[in-house]
């Protein structure tokens, strides 16, 4: 039996991009502290779909019904050009699709967007599917754990995950800090990533080998979704002290992680973690001991997008993978983190190398 291996990756973000300075003049923010949070952020750009422009040149003020229409729309062209790469990059076509999960939280609807991607792209009416809603950040990895294991369960099969988030579809905007801070950090993006399990494997890319989950109850409050009465919206939250909480717990979930492997901290060649924030990134970093250059692609794809949520990662990921720095043999970490508050991990093995093989018959 063959662990379940990435095949595949695709990603995709809306057509136009704006740079933080872009953003305050386009929204027309004058609050000196509202400023600094854009312009100290860590991020130079980001994609999105902005509010269309009233008679005065200004942003008009979308109502929640627009907003879900956007998230409809904006996440059903983003994630199906994020699949379709994603299959290219597998040498797969639609047809070879066998289950597809799709994720995310910057909208509600029923069906979901593995029905309508089903529908858009004309997949087969028989594929299986799972819609993973309202988890945040960490949920692109709880989505892998589900579709790793229907790929175990379907040796040769192809099982896709679809991280589809349109932020912009979330924003409030009613020049409060705490509207301010969500708005000044989320950008617009989908992601996908192909599994297969089975000696017919398309590309011999890392097996995920395992999983360890970690939720800090005492910080539940932390992220959230609250309903905002005076806009009629649904307005996002974020504790200034989530960094430090992710931190702390950092090195907890990656030691039970790693516990049975055999492997160490410093055996792991590769750590890709979720561009949650500057503050995020550094508590992580400090507290597992990380090197900028470990947390490069985390840093490239903050910038240069924002914090996609649950996507993120995938960003990163394809970055390390065009660097093409990965050697036979070498272990990777998966890191996501998100409301609840929960740190999601998942340890990666690439093929090859003396001791890859005899890892694999330990694990199976």
């Amino acid at each position: 039996m063959f662990a379940p291996a990435i095949v595949g990756t695709g990603t995709a973000v809306p057509a136009f991009s704006y740079s933080q300075e872009e953003l305050l003049e386009v929204f027309r923010i004058e609050d000196p502290r509202i400023r600094s949070v854009f312009l100290n952020s860590a991020i130079e750009r980001r994609f999105l779909t902005l509010p269309p422009e009233g008679a005065d040149g200004t942003r008009r003020m979308e109502t929640q019904g627009e907003l879900l229409a956007k998230h409809r729309a904006s996440g059903i062209e983003m994630g199906a050009r994020a699949l379709q790469a994603c299959l290219k990059n597998a040498d797969a076509d639609l047809e070879d699709v066998r289950y597809l999960c799709c994720v995310s939280s910057t909208g509600f609807m029923t069906p979901g967007f593995s029905a309508l991607i089903i529908r858009e792209l004309g997949l087969e009416h028989n594929t299986s599917r799972l819609d993973v809603v309202g988890m945040g950040c960490n949920a692109g990895l709880n989505g892998l754990a589900a579709v790793t294991g229907w790929a175990h369960a379907h040796p040769g099969q192809l099982a896709i995950m679809l991280c589809v988030e349109a932020c912009s579809a979330a924003y409030v905007f009613d020049g409060t800090m705490r509207t301010s801070v969500v708005n000044s950090l989320f950008g617009d993006g989908a992601a996908a990533v192909a599994v297969q399990a089975g000696p017919g494997a398309r590309h011999e890319g890392p097996s995920v080998v395992k999983f360890a989950s970690c939720i800090i109850p005492e910080a539940l409050e932390a992220m959230r979704y609250d309903w905002d009465d005076d806009h009629g919206k649904f307005s996002f939250f974020l504790d200034r002290e989530v960094p430090y909480v992710v931190g702390a717990n950092a090195e907890e979930v990656v030691g039970r992680l790693l516990a049975g492997t055999g492997l160490r901290r410093d055996d792991i060649a590769h750590w890709i973690i979720h561009s949650g924030g500057k503050k995020v990134i550094d508590s992580v970093m400090i507290n597992l001991a990380l090197s900028r250059w470990d947390v490069r692609h985390t840093t490239g794809v903050l910038r240069d997008y924002g914090n996609l949520s649950s996507g993120s990662f995938l960003f990163s990921y394809n970055r390390l993978i065009d660097e093409g720095v990965v050697a036979p043999g070498e272990h990777g970490v998966l890191m996501t983190m998100g409301p609840g508050s929960t740190i999601e991990t998942a340890l990666l093995r690439w093929p090859g190398g003396e001791n890859a093989r005899d890892g694999q018959r330990r694990e199976l």
